[in-house]
């Protein structure tokens, strides 16, 4: 809209008023000019217009004062999300720095004891080649003398040769008892030092990880405000890509064993469907087995509630319990057999074999189990579907409760007085017996059960058992 400048108009006012004549003159009436003083009072109608044109300019000016405030508003608003947003960064970046450092440390110490361990294990293998050169020199001495005294008789043999053969013969079992010791120890550092391999490469991918997080941080550091909106989903997308990078783990000791591995020991696998954990390779019987429950000597107390035998207690180079959910993934591959091995009192092992399921926790990790064969009775035929129960946590309503004799350990029971390879640990008496309804029960029949001094339960496949 055109307005008429301020100026103009003030002077059309002027030239309005009327000029006041002089008093000493009287007024002269001029009709001729009445018309024409009305006339000039057209200019007021500009006036007018004037005015309402800048009540509307004045309006349309506080309206778009109201509107820029509140883009100012939102405007602060975002600026005090983006502080926010990058406060939080910074503590994270501070956290992520500081397990940095303590994750380089740790791998600096494996490293170290990584490289103590190689040169121990040099040191040996030198240490064993001059005893086995030392003992081929001794047997090359007893044949020697063996030979020298087949050619005498018996008579003649002197107490000397005689001590001096006993001599030899003792100097070659100690030797003999050296090298055992020795293998047996370089088995030993052989898993430790793939036990200290796989920690390393966990931390390799842990450092991978921060790094990848950091490069995230960096990046927005260097967003500028005026990019606040777009950067907001950039922000989401990358803090959830942090995750650690796939590593090619065995999916069960049995892969380890197809692999080349031949040593008992700790090793990390990955189940299809869940996270990479540890566990107690057993190698010893032709193929590779994933031990779930070991005991020994009952220096672990298998008494425990059920978060305890969920998750998993123990140590894994002893006794142990490796826990229902990692089973579960174990089983879940499909075509599992579950290895039961015994030893009783008198050092003689028995062993069970079954194709087994085993459902997950919503189901209380319920276990179906069919015989395929064993040196041992099948008291567990009669398990199908048969729940876990722990001492908290009685989902078999056979707990001590109920039975005349108190339950102890988590087991799937099926009834009062049940085979139960998790029961508190009995020793042998001096007279040679355990105590009655105690111990590490295997039960056989109504009135028939055994005591056992250590047990073993691993995971195979079944191709693996077929082809023992």
């Amino acid at each position: 809209m055109k307005t008429t400048p301020v100026p103009v108009v003030f002077l059309l006012v002027l030239a309005s008023v009327p000029v006041p004549c002089d008093s000493s003159q009287p007024p002269v009436l001029n009709p001729e000019a009445l018309p024409e003083s009305r006339s000039l009072l057209a200019p007021l109608d500009d006036v007018h217009l004037l005015s309402s044109g800048l009540l509307q300019l004045g309006q349309s000016m506080r309206e778009f004062v109201q509107k820029t405030k509140g883009q100012i508003n939102t405007i602060f608003q975002k600026l005090n999300i983006f502080d926010r947003s990058f406060v939080r960064l910074t503590a994270l970046a501070g956290e992520i720095k500081e397990g940095e450092e303590e994750l380089k440390q740790t791998a600096a110490v494996l490293n170290t004891h990584n490289e103590e361990i190689k040169e121990l294990s040099e040191k040996i293998s030198v240490k064993m080649e001059s005893i086995l050169q030392e003992k081929g020199q001794l047997l090359n001495k007893v044949e020697i003398m063996e030979e020298k005294l087949s050619s005498l008789s018996v008579d003649l043999v002197t107490v000397r040769q005689a001590a001096e053969i006993n001599s030899l013969r003792e100097v070659i079992q100690r030797q003999e008892q050296s090298i055992n010791n020795l293998l047996a120890a370089m088995l030993e550092q052989g898993g430790h030092l793939d036990h200290q391999t796989m920690k390393i490469k966990l931390l390799e991918e842990k450092l991978a990880a921060g790094a990848s997080a950091q490069e995230t941080f960096d990046k927005m550091s260097e967003i500028s405000m005026s990019e606040l909106p777009a950067a907001a989903p950039f922000l989401s997308s990358d803090s959830s890509s942090s995750s650690t990078t796939m590593t090619d783990f065995p999916s069960d000791c049995s892969e380890l064993f197809d692999r080349g591995e031949r040593a008992n020991g700790t090793y990390a696998i990955k189940p299809n469907g869940s996270e990479p954990f540890m566990v107690f390779c057993d190698m010893s019987r032709g193929r590779g087995a994933t031990v779930i429950q070991q005991r020994r000597d009952g220096s672990m107390n298998f008494d425990q509630p059920w978060e305890k035998y969920e998750n998993g207690f123990g140590e894994l180079q002893g006794e142990f319990w490796l826990g229902l959910k990692k089973m579960y993934f174990l089983a879940s591959q499909e075509n599992s057999v579950l290895h039961i091995q015994l030893e009783d009192w008198k050092q003689n092992r028995h062993f069970i074999q079954y194709r087994f399921y085993l459902e997950g926790p919503m189901s209380n990790y319920a276990i179906r189990l069919v015989y395929l064969s064993g040196s041992l009775p099948d008291p567990l035929s009669n398990h199908t579907r048969v729940v876990f129960s722990t001492k908290d946590r009685d989902n078999s309503r056979h707990w001590a409760s109920r039975c005349s004799h108190p339950q102890s350990g988590g087991w799937w029971f099926s009834s009062c007085g049940d085979t139960n390879l998790n029961e508190r640990y009995s020793r042998v008496r001096a007279n040679g017996r355990s105590e009655r309804r105690r111990g590490i029960q295997w039960r056989s029949g109504r009135k028939v059960s055994h005591s056992f001094a250590s047990t073993q339960i691993s995971i195979r496949p079944l191709d693996s058992v077929n082809s023992l």
